[in-house]
């Protein structure tokens, strides 16, 4: 076969290609559909299980056998993903109402993994099986064929009530998330039934029946007054606390005790342990002073985390501390997007309710149009086998007198008695007016004898009284949509009464948390940090007592408020900021903390070009220098930020920051040492200054301070130096005009003072050595 090349436009076959992914991801992988409220995967495992008959009532299954059948069959995707949906199924502190029985270890609430699927065993849940897969054989959704069509999936399952509320999802696509929380049964089905009393309800008038969400783990949602705005567009924030409780100590042995027993749904999982780290660093770092230890006593009970207590400890303002600086007050961010006609689309609590209620009209006419076709077939069926008693001597001459199946059961449709001997005339004259249905015919035909006891024929009569009322009930119903409703209701009240559960998740509009942090007298300290990158707090009079030593041992060491900030500026163009609070004070000879460890400077990859106290920092004009020659002033303001670290300045591909220089303020410096090698306490720099550039050729360039512009922390600069090829800066000098300044270059003296001032961005000149 001859090959067919197509000429197209890469970016067009890329973005057709993209999209059809992006599409695919969506529709068939992460986002619920919003009629049953599952993702494929979710409702590939559960159509498997029931397949496989792993009902309520049954054993239960090893796990791996249905991740098998469910890959095998419907989902050709990874056997971890199916797994993981399986046991998130049967975890009942993540779904609102569990689907699977799991039999063995399948997670805990505090972010323990599930075994492997070889060691566990799952059956289907009696609610799922009564709300969730009832009525597939009666041809109320489509099926659809697999992904290698030799078997049929449903395109949906028949679920009754609506599961996007009552077990939330979550799920990542491409450029959209969905995220829906968990709601009580019993309550969203209140508010189903009220819809369909009044289509035109309001979602405020829903939200007095189900008045927000009910996670499994409970908790306090605590801004009640924004959930109507949430609940209305179907986006927002909801605000989560765990339930604290205060047990005071029954004895003198014992301690008084804050009690976690209700976590943020938010918290499952790892954030547990990061709640109980969170506590202990606030120990540490001292924030509180009024927690003795800390305990995990949670188990399969519930959740129990202790917190023994200092005598006389503030428990309100400890209490808002937790909310304050841990997870245990944490944010939901609510996005109800899902799969509506084959699109995703964000729903209100109206809108899914809408959906939901629609869909179960549809479930209802195909069930009872499917029930209603079998109840006339049996009808018929009834009323054929009634006349068939009646002449039943007749009937059993005909089966006598033919010759096989075929001509007696012509007889009976179509009154042919062409080859079939009578008794008499008459017999065949009364045979010729048969006219039985075809479906009757064949229900005579293999009727047995014992059909004819008289009981037998009193039990027909009863059964085709009972099919003629099931007829009358299908027919009112499918005539009917307020009879339908009636139906759906009551369908709905049941689903409550035998699976509704208690709320518990109080809903309340809460204070917000209000933390009083003990003021610490303010202070002057030395920072000290070490070439190692470890870092302290000294009092002065240790300082001074060990002044040399100090020096001696330490890269920086620089006079701070207690109450002041370290700003560390380094040559990625980074600014990282440090509490001084948050160091801890020492003795001189105690060891300090690494410093990446207390703020996000990492070591191992950037280097300090310069460091301050934030205080400092105000009402200067810093010079920036790069090592391609970019330079700016950029005004100290720029860097009073809120963030622990941002950008400082804007650097090009492979360049970086070599220097910050102070140009217009008073500066004590202790961390650095003047070009003579003494310790220079204090310098002033005044405006009338020179630049002098030094590359790494020896090519010097000396020109005014104010040949450089002020620019913004987010510009790269200009230009400073036209710099050869393969050269580039290596140090700057501040010089103000009047001061006489010689160093030495490689064994030649060059004295600043004499060097020609030029202008900014020239070449230079080359000391020759």
């Amino acid at each position: 076969m001859a090959e067919k090349i197509i000429r197209t436009e890469y970016s067009e076959v890329m973005q057709k290609s993209y999209i059809d992914y992006s599409m695919s991801v969506i529709t068939a992988r992460a986002l619920p559909d919003v009629r049953d409220g599952l993702k494929p995967v979710q409702r590939r495992v559960l159509y498997a299980m029931d397949r496989l008959g792993l009902n309520y009532d049954k054993p239960h299954r090893k796990s791996a056998r249905i991740v098998g059948d469910t890959m095998g069959k419907y989902h050709p995707h990874g056997d971890s993903s199916i797994y993981e949906t399986l046991v998130v199924l049967s975890q009942d502190f993540k779904k609102g109402m569990a689907l699977v029985d799991g039999h063995g270890n399948f997670g805990s609430i505090e972010g323990d993994g599930a075994a492997a699927m070889r060691y566990t065993e799952a059956k289907l849940k009696k609610f799922t099986q009564d709300v969730y897969l009832a009525d597939l054989d009666k041809n109320v959704v489509d099926f659809v064929p697999n992904f290698d069509e030799t078997e049929k999936e449903p395109e949906v399952l028949p679920v009754r009530v609506p599961n996007l509320l009552v077990n939330g999802a979550d799920g990542i696509a491409v450029g959209m998330t969905t995220n829906i929380p968990p709601h009580n049964l019993s309550e969203v089905v209140d508010a189903v039934c009220a819809y369909m009393d009044n289509e035109d309800i309001t979602t405020d008038e829903l939200m007095q029946l189900c008045p927000g969400p009910d996670f499994p783990t409970g908790g306090i949602v605590i801004n009640k007054s924004e959930l109507g705005a949430i609940y209305e567009t179907g986006t927002g924030k909801i605000k989560l606390r765990g339930k604290v409780i205060f047990e005071p100590a029954k004895n003198r042995s014992e301690k008084d005790k804050l009690v976690i027993t209700e976590i943020p749904y938010t918290m499952i999982g790892a954030n547990i342990g990061k709640f109980i780290s969170d506590v202990v660093s606030l120990i540490e770092t001292k924030k509180t002073t009024d927690i003795v230890d800390i305990s995990n006593e949670s188990s399969k009970e519930g959740i129990r985390i202790v917190l023994e207590l200092k005598k006389n400890a503030d428990v309100k303002n400890l209490e808002n501390l937790l909310y304050k600086k841990t997870k245990l007050e944490d944010t939901f961010g609510v996005n109800m997007l899902a799969i509506v006609d084959g699109r995703p689309e964000t729903l209100g609590i109206k809108d899914i309710i809408k959906h939901h209620i629609n869909f179960q009209y549809e479930l209802a006419t195909r069930k009872y149009t499917t029930l209603l076709e079998k109840e006339k077939a049996n009808r018929e069926i009834k009323e054929g086998l009634i006349r068939a008693c009646d002449i039943i001597d007749l009937i059993i001459e005909i089966l006598r007198g033919s010759a096989n199946l075929k001509m007696a059961k012509d007889c009976l449709v179509n009154g042919n008695v062409e080859g079939i001997k009578f008794k008499s005339e008459q017999s065949k004259k009364q045979a010729a007016g048969l006219d039985f249905t075809e479906r009757q015919a064949g229900a005579i035909l293999e009727m047995r004898l014992y059909k004819l006891i008289g009981l037998e024929i009193l039990n027909l009569q009863k059964e085709y009284d009972e099919c003629v009322k099931k007829i009358e009930k299908y027919e009112k119903i499918l005539g009917s949509r307020k009879e339908m409703a009636k139906v759906i209701k009551a369908d709905l009240l049941n689903i409550k009464k035998e699976y509704g559960v208690e709320r518990r998740t109080v809903i309340e509009d809460g204070e917000a948390a209000v933390f009083e942090e003990k003021k610490i007298p303010e202070m002057e300290v030395m920072f000290i940090m070490d070439r190692f990158g470890y870092a302290r707090t000294i009092d002065m009079a240790a300082f001074e007592r060990n002044k040399d030593a100090v020096f001696n041992e330490n890269k920086y060491v620089i006079p701070v408020m207690n109450t002041d900030k370290i700003c560390i500026f380094t040559d990625t163009g980074d600014l990282h900021q440090l509490k001084i609070k948050d160091l801890p004070f020492t003795k001189f000879r105690d060891k300090g903390t690494p410093i990446d460890n207390l703020c996000n400077y990492d070591s191992s990859k950037e280097i300090i070009v310069y460091i301050t106290p934030f205080e400092r920092l105000k009402n200067q004009k810093m010079l920036f220098v790069t090592r391609q020659g970019m330079m700016k002033l950029v005004d100290s303001e720029e860097f009073q930020v809120a963030k622990r670290t941002v950008a400082c300045t804007k650097l090009a591909d492979d360049d970086k920051l070599i220097g910050m220089y102070s140009t217009d303020a008073r500066v004590e410096i202790y961390s650095k040492f003047s070009l003579d090698g003494e310790i220079k306490e204090e310098e002033v720099v005044e405006s009338n200054q020179n630049v002098i550039v030094q590359t790494e050729n020896g090519v010097f360039l000396k020109f005014p301070l104010t040949d450089i512009p002020m620019k913004k922390k987010s510009a790269v600069g200009v230009r400073g130096i036209k710099l050869s090829k393969d050269d580039y800066i290596e140090d700057v000098f501040l010089l103000t005009e009047g001061d006489e300044f010689t160093m030495e270059y490689k064994g030649k003296s060059i004295s600043f003072a004499k060097m020609k001032t030029a202008h900014r961005d020239t070449k230079g000149t080359k000391i020759r050595v």
